[in-house]
């Protein structure tokens, strides 16, 4: 039987601070949502050395830190104001708008 894929309140260019781990209290961009394995990739953070091969004579080869996956429960919206938050919804006319729970800005 096949896994449902986990629904995101987080979205691609969004950007969250990382609320446990290695990288703790770090901040960055949603690069990447990968849905089936319930993971995020977040520019600048949880970065992995990666042994990469020359490709063509302008390219560099070497190794090279790019950013690996982390769990979605590790993460959090972050508010202008408030920092990091949970997300609520809200009616905005006939559009459903994310809100911070906190103050209630749109996000």
């Amino acid at each position: 039987m096949a896994q449902a894929l986990h629904k995101f309140k987080l979205k691609k260019e969004d950007n969250v601070e990382v609320i446990a781990g290695k990288d703790k209290g770090k901040r960055g961009r949603i690069l990447k949502i990968l849905r089936d394995k319930d993971r995020i990739v977040v520019e600048g953070v949880n970065l992995v050395k990666k042994a990469q091969k020359k490709r063509k004579q302008t390219d560099r080869g070497g190794i090279a830190e790019i950013p690996a996956a982390l769990h979605s429960s590790n993460l959090m919206i972050v508010c202008k104001k408030c920092g990091p938050v949970k997300i609520g919804y809200k009616l905005d006319g006939d559009k459903k708008v994310r809100v911070c729970r906190k103050c209630g800005e749109v996000l």
